[in-house]
């Protein structure tokens, strides 16, 4: 196998967006920098199951559900 041919693999400091420090392994970076979240696990509704609204503009939603009405959905 060739040397040098993968990155260096070592700890970074990761600053939640709540302002919690934890280290994990990563390529990222130099050994001991801190990469800062803009979204993360703890407040993004992707993992929080939060609310989620359907924006009807033009009335594209309504009309979606009127062609549609009789499948159930």
């Amino acid at each position: 196998m060739k040397s040098d041919t993968h990155p260096e693999y070592h700890t970074i400091n990761v600053k939640m967006t709540d302002g919690t420090i934890f280290q994990m392994k990563s390529t990222w970076g130099a050994k001991g920098d801190q990469l800062s979240l803009d979204i993360d696990p703890t407040v993004h509704p992707a993992w929080t199951g939060g609310n989620s609204r359907l924006m009807d503009t033009g009335g594209r939603v309504s009309k979606f559900k009127n062609k549609y009405a009789g499948l159930g959905f």
